[in-house]
């Protein structure tokens, strides 16, 4: 079994579809209006859509996680990517870079 898609709820899906594209290098599969973007993540679909009023935010500091993979030798420049974006690194460990999206997902790149 494998996944087949993710679906992120977001209050300014613009700026979380520019985080993905611009930042992470997500393409663009599919626009619904100003409802949601399907963004192509290798073999998984990454939705990313607009919330509800009465939906909650994500939780501060919550430890769920998205780990994007990618290869060792590209490490260092997924580093100056982020500090170009001025997206802050939170952690990182032998393997991992963790920060996160604009509205507040940990999520990581990783070589494990």
């Amino acid at each position: 079994m494998r996944v087949h898609h993710l679906a992120f709820r977001t209050r300014d899906l613009v700026r979380l579809e520019r985080f993905y594209t611009d930042l992470l290098g997500l393409t663009i599969m599919r626009r619904d209006g100003e409802r949601s973007v399907w963004l192509r993540a290798a073999g998984t679909i990454l939705m990313l859509e607009r919330v509800d009023a009465d939906e909650p935010v994500v939780p501060d500091g919550s430890k769920e996680l998205i780990a994007f993979a990618i290869e060792e030798a590209d490490a260092e420049r997924w580093r100056r990517t982020l500090a170009v974006h001025h997206v802050a690194i939170e952690q990182e460990t032998g393997f991992t870079i963790y920060f996160r999206d604009p509205d507040g997902r940990r999520l990581a790149l990783s070589h494990y």
